[in-house]
């Protein structure tokens, strides 16, 4: 059965462009790889460089899998500043399921050529459709009749909007399928006539900078950037730029699939898409996803499998594919115990609900305000924090739809609500209606709802999102309506929400003029519902929430204000060399006075040293490695690394390593994935990272390309031991590093440990396998009940026992066992290969035993202790083990 909707126009024409100069494939430039795969089709790739018939070429890939025979085609555009390749394993995956999938790379990036156009309808759309002129001619393609290929068309960001506007463009197209991308560019940059500064900047970095552009492209950047202001000139040129300029000719099956944390292309640019499309006839479907251009989880493997099946239906005409409810939005619903990460679940509805269904008024107080437009709009206030999300710590918060922001005395008002009496789902978008009055003509304010904790200081902003809004005409006063971001959000009972309007945010321009801004409220807030989205998804302990959430704001707040930070203890030159000195350490249990995890500990740890940390269960080493590493406080005592006093968030703390009490990990990403985000996040150069070193180190293999969601618990565990070794940091603490190792990679990790202490590093590790401390490590410190009960050489602590071994130049026979045995102060000599075995009693010594060996002649070649670290180790704690 036929599903596509009936196509009401042709394919736009390219400027006077002859047939002849359509799309030409150049000689030689094609190539073909078969792409091999275990339990699956052979795919096939072709490589081929097209030109457009302008001087442009086009670098393009063209996949199939399976028999030979005609299927639908599919077009998978790329993101902005990537190329192709970016999309390579999804185009894999489509031919494997039956598609003959086409690939390019856009103008002006990976190796094709021209001008970047922002998707210009004289450039990338009329690309398309000369793409889509090369598809109706391949023997691989299904025709819906000559010249008219079945196809879709995917992408996300950049590639989404391709998609869009190729279905706007050409009547061809049967189907898309973009992602986080944009409906009206000009909204998105300049949003409600505000300068969406630092998001426009990185647009152009990322493309090569502005020579990379079209000219005009360039030319509008440039008067915007320098002015602050975007003019009407610059919203021409984008409007024309974007699917909704021909909104009412997309009229395909669409599925919208758009991100949660995205600060550049927000909910509302799929809400106004759906609209229109809607309009049109077509079906449409709607998902929010967890990620976005803000970072958190792209939910990649989900998001694909759902394509495929809105293709399988729409292009194929299964009538059984599932494609999902008709809005589905993810929200985290509790934690996965294996891992400690959040759980994200799906809720979804048979309708798609808009931004406004269910709306109710939350009641709002504050008097009439007044707050400054500081000159030159600095300090700028925090909201999300543009180009970083996708790799620095703020992703694993936005992850949980949460968000960290920073507003300055002076330079906004706000307004609250009365503690919520139930829990309030929040899906949509706010509203609320203010007037504003300035002491200039035209004030720019920058709207948001946070979520506040009962206690009043804990506050998050969803999703790190804001509306910027520009009152034109304000000095005389004007009554706005402001329309806040679409979230998805829970705000717990007892929480209130809490209406700040800012003079300044970092994102964007705001007018460098100083001026005063007078708010006041108008009405209260309207908040959406949604009612008909249902989830059965259980909610996070409120614990998981806030914890990340203090600790990030704190943080923001000591980088922020670090003239209020408390004055750390100075460096003790005379330690600078030395890794580690603990001194009178303790730590007593909580709501005790006299009961003690950890008391009086004193030890030192010098370059070049692997010290095993050995005690029985309760004898205070976890306790210590936390305090180590700052996680904890001591209530007496002093720990030094490098000289440098040890405290939470101690800029020291970044020349150690560690893997304590298990590893974390995303679970839909890969392991290099995983190591390569946990490294963004420290805001530290990716060379310093010494990647290939620590994968090399985790011994991974082909299982670093796939999801950590698929590892044993030996995988993961190598894995978390190459994060910590993230950066070569010059002191590594491993707790428990063995654990789900097999022995070969036991022995390996202990190689490891050797090699990383033998350039000139340290390395304290906590075992209960003493057989791998005694061959791993040169030092020892034993605890016991949280004292300490002997540090020193391991040979040392070893070598205090009763039992020598005699290594002799030949076996020793028996009868002259027999004779040693009989010595005055031996209670027994066993013969082995190396030698014998002599055990001393209360009145032997060694001096007196070798001058009795030489006495008997036997052929001494050394004598020494022996004595396993485990008996060493039970003869020091007593037992307690």
């Amino acid at each position: 059965m036929d599903l596509r909707l009936p196509r009401l126009r042709r394919p736009r024409p390219r400027r006077a462009l002859a047939a002849a100069a359509a799309v030409v494939v150049l000689a030689g430039a094609g190539t073909w790889t078969a792409v091999a795969s275990d339990d699956a089709p052979e795919v096939r790739r072709a490589d081929r460089v097209m030109a457009t018939g302008d001087g442009v070429r086009i670098d393009t890939s063209f996949f199939t899998a399976g028999p030979e025979g005609r299927r639908p085609a599919v077009l998978l555009g790329h993101g902005f500043g990537g190329s192709k390749e970016d999309v390579r394993a999804q185009a894999e995956a489509l031919a494997r399921d039956g598609y003959a999938v086409l690939t390019w790379s856009a103008r002006g990036f990976g190796r094709s050529t021209g001008k970047i156009g922002l998707n210009d309808p004289e450039g990338e759309v009329a690309d398309v459709s000369q793409l889509v002129d090369w598809l109706a001619a391949r023997p691989e393609v299904r025709l819906d009749k000559d010249g008219d290929p079945r196809v879709g068309m995917a992408g996300n960001s950049y590639g989404g909007a391709i998609a869009l506007l190729g279905a706007g463009y050409d009547d061809r197209i049967d189907a898309v399928a973009p992602a986080i991308t944009y409906f009206d560019l000009a909204e998105a940059l300049f949003p409600d006539g505000v300068f969406k500064k630092l998001w426009a900047g990185a647009f152009v970095t990322s493309g090569g900078g502005c020579a990379r552009f079209e000219p005009e492209l360039c030319a509008m950047y440039e008067r915007v950037a320098e002015s602050g202001v975007p003019d009407a000139r610059a919203r021409a040129l984008l409007e024309a730029r974007s699917p909704a300029a021909v909104a009412d000719r997309i009229d395909v099956p669409t599925l919208l699939m758009q991100g949660q944390t995205d600060s550049l292309f927000p909910l509302g640019q799929a809400d106004a898409a759906a609209r229109a499309i809607r309009a049109n006839g077509a079906p449409v479907g709607v998902d929010w996803l967890a990620g976005g251009h803000d970072g958190g989880d792209p939910e990649t493997d989900r998001l694909h499998e759902r394509v495929r099946a809105w293709f399988d239906r729409y292009l194929k005409g299964d009538e059984s594919a599932d494609t999902g409810p008709a809005f589905r939005v993810t929200r985290t619903g509790g934690v996965d115990s294996t891992d400690g990460q959040a759980q994200l679940r799906g809720a979804s509805a048979d309708a798609y609900p808009g931004l406004h269904s269910g709306t109710r008024t939350v009641e709002l107080t504050g008097r009439e305000q007044r707050f400054a437009n500081p000159a030159g709009a600095n300090p700028p206030a925090v909201s999300a924090l543009p180009g970083i999300g996708g790799s620095g710590g703020l992703s694993q918060l936005s992850s949980l739809g949460i968000g960290v922001s920073l507003d300055f005395p002076g330079q906004h008002a706000r307004f609250e609500s009365a503690p919520v009496t139930r829990d309030l789902r929040v899906t949509g978008s706010p509203a609320v209606t203010v007037r504003v009055r300035s002491t200039s003509d035209d004030a720019v304010l920058f709207a948001k709802v946070y979520d506040v904790g009962p206690d009043g200081r804990q506050q998050v902003l969803p999703s790190q999102l804001v509306t910027p809004v520009r009152v034109e005409g304000a000095r005389a006063g004007k009554d706005v309506e402001l329309t806040l971001p679409a979230v998805d959000h829970e705000v717990r009972e007892g929480h209130r929400l809490r209406l700040v309007l800012a003079s300044t945010d970092l994102a964007y321009a705001s007018p460098a003029a100083p001026a005063t801004y007078t708010v006041s409220l108008k009405s209260g807030l309207t908040v959406p519902t949604a009612p008909g989205v249902t989830t059965a998804a259980a909610p996070l302990p409120a614990w998981v929430v806030w914890l990340p959430v203090a600790g990030a704001v704190t943080a923001l707040a000591l980088l922020l204000t670090g003239r209020r930070r408390t004055a750390a203890p100075a460096p003790d030159p005379d330690l600078a060399d030395v890794p580690l000195q603990i001194t009178g350490l303790s730590k007593r249990y909580a709501r005790s006075a006299d009961r003690y995890a950890v008391r009086d500990l004193s030890f030192r740890v010098d370059k070049g040293q692997v010290l095993g940390l050995l005690g029985p269960n309760g004898a205070g080493k976890t306790t210590t490695l936390r305090m180590l590493m700052g996680l904890i406080k001591p209530d007496d005592g002093e720990i030094r690394v490098f000289g440098h006093a040890v405290r939470p968030g101690a800029p020291v703390l970044s020349r150690v390593g560690a893997f304590v009490e298990g590893a974390g990990f995303l679970p839909h990403l890969s392991g290099r994935e995983n190591l390569e985000l946990y490294w963004a996040a420290t805001g530290r150069p990716p060379e310093d990272a010494h990647l290939d070193e620590a994968l090399e180190i985790a011994g991974l293999g082909d299982a670093l390309a796939r999801a950590v969601r698929t590892y044993s618990q030996g995988m993961r565990q190598r894995l978390a031991i190459a994060q910590a070794m993230l950066g070569l940091p010059d002191l590594l603490i491993l707790d428990e590093p063995t654990n789900g190792l097999d022995p070969p990679q036991i022995r390996e990790m202990r190689e490891v440990m050797i090699r990383y202490a033998a350039a000139g590093r340290t390395v304290i590790v906590s075992s209960h396998l003493l057989a791998e401390v005694e061959q791993s490590c040169t030092h020892l410190v034993v605890m016991d009940r949280g004292r300490l009960v002997q540090a020193g050489p391991v040979h040392d602590i070893i070598g205090s026992g009763d039992t020598l071994l005699v290594g002799t130049v030949t076996p020793v026979e028996e009868p002259l066992a027999e004779k040693v045995a009989a010595l005055p102060g031996v209670e027994s000599a066993v013969r082995t290969d190396e030698g014998l075995l002599v055990r001393l009693g209360a009145d032997g010594t060694a001096p007196r035993l070798i001058a009795e060996l030489v006495r008997l002649e036997v052929p001494v070649t050394s004598v020494g202790p022996h004595r396993r670290l485990e008996d060493a180790f039970l003869t020091l704690i007593g037992g307690s083990a």
